[in-house]
């Protein structure tokens, strides 16, 4: 008994590599020269030199406070925001002068502010690490 194979409207193994398959990859595109860690290095640099950002509610709190930063304080601020980020903290206490501030080093945010010995109890949660500036 003989079969007849019917393969109109079919393609062959053979015509789908040919076609699709073309025995190379495709090239892959080439950002320069730059190598990974300087790469990194770089966009950490950029993380760090962002301004410092003040949310609502710290805002709300240095007034309600009477907490007037001088621009020699903020600039402390902000370093050891960057000195807290380079170190891999995400939530950081950053200590100054008599004061205290929670800063989001991911968002370069100071997320609330207040005096050292404001409660009283100085405990501070929810933080990964504290900066003495």
């Amino acid at each position: 008994m003989y079969m007849e194979i019917n393969n109109q409207g079919f393609v062959s193994i053979e015509q789908v590599t040919s076609r699709y398959f073309k025995g190379t990859a495709p090239e892959k595109e080439q950002s320069g020269n730059i190598s990974f860690g300087d790469l990194l290095k770089e966009k950490v640099n950029e993380a760090g030199s962002r301004e410092l950002k003040f949310s609502k509610h710290a805002s709300r709190r240095l007034m309600d406070r009477n907490i007037n930063l001088s621009k020699e304080q903020i600039d402390r601020l902000q370093k050891g925001a960057q000195l807290s980020n380079r170190k891999g903290i995400k939530d950081s206490l950053v200590l100054m002068d008599e004061y205290a501030f929670i800063v989001n080093t991911g968002s370069n945010t100071v997320v609330t502010a207040m005096e050292k010995d404001a409660d009283g109890e100085n405990i501070y949660t929810n933080i990964d690490g504290a900066v003495l500036v």
